[in-house]
């Protein structure tokens, strides 16, 4: 399905039926990144999973600012209200994450259910923001000069992603490939707009949060933990679920076992 919000084209995958799923994937993702679920999550939900705003098969405007995270959940309220969904449950996956809880603050009345996977509330401070944002800047550039495949060359390489080396060489090729076909444009501005660094600290919203939030967190991404561990302190309704054997990637990493903590919680 395309669908253009905001004057951008938008492509979405939609499987399943029942009540509504949507899924932002991380940084580098696509659609695809969920596709893989609909036989178990499609029996109980009718999963909606865009391509984020310089991702995969949707438009990669020129100008950075379109991409803030702000921008992006509007983006999402509007081609959802296009399809005349109001209420929804919502999963993301670190850049998706931080994107869906955004969303959750800038319009909880339209989130029964939120689903964090490996992300974060942003930076406290801004110092740590500015920071961020320069190396942010410096591997923008890095891509814009280098190319796609370069970049995605150094990403498999970073710390992050050390435990997806365990992975089946299918399986790690297949990320590799759908990672291969983002535009160098989209995934710079993506950095440049929608980074860690430039997003608003939503620490002090968490709070405020009425709905149901799953936390998940692989046992061995440890920063990740860290971060879970501070945000369920500030959640009403918080739940925090660590994944043994697993990083960052938990939905690539044990696809079983995080299909069924999922499932479980959009049941109950």
């Amino acid at each position: 399905m395309n669908i253009t919000s905001n004057g951008v084209h938008f492509h979405i995958e939609v499987c399943g039926s029942g009540f509504p799923l949507v899924l932002l994937h991380g940084f580098t993702g696509d659609s695809s990144t969920w596709t893989s679920f609909c036989e178990k999550w499609g029996r109980h939900s009718k999963m909606l999973m865009p391509d984020i705003i310089g991702h995969g098969s949707t438009e990669s405007p020129s100008a950075p600012e379109r991409y803030q995270i702000e921008a992006a959940a509007k983006d999402i309220h509007h081609f959802l209200d296009q399809l005349g969904i109001k209420k929804f449950d919502l999963l993301g996956y670190s850049m998706g994450g931080r994107l869906a809880l955004t969303f959750a603050i800038l319009f909880p009345e339209r989130v029964r259910k939120l689903i964090l996977e490996s992300a974060s509330p942003g930076l406290l401070t801004d110092g740590e923001r500015k920071q961020r944002c320069m190396k942010d800047a410096e591997l923008a550039h890095f891509i814009k000069e280098k190319g796609i495949e370069t970049f995605v060359d150094y990403w498999e390489e970073i710390p992050l992603f050390s435990t997806m080396k365990r992975l089946p060489l299918s399986l790690r090729e297949k990320v590799r490939k759908q990672r291969l076909e983002n535009s160098p444009l989209g995934l710079a501005n993506s950095l440049l707009g929608m980074g860690t660094g430039t997003q608003p600290s939503w620490w002090s919203y968490l709070e405020k949060l009425e709905c149901d939030v799953l936390l998940l967190t692989g046992r061995e991404d440890q920063k990740f933990c860290r971060i879970a561990e501070e945000m369920l302190k500030s959640l009403k309704r918080g739940t925090w679920v660590t994944i043994e054997n697993t990083g960052h990637a938990i939905h690539v990493e044990d696809r079983e076992k995080f299909g069924t903590i999922v499932s479980d919680f959009l049941s109950k």
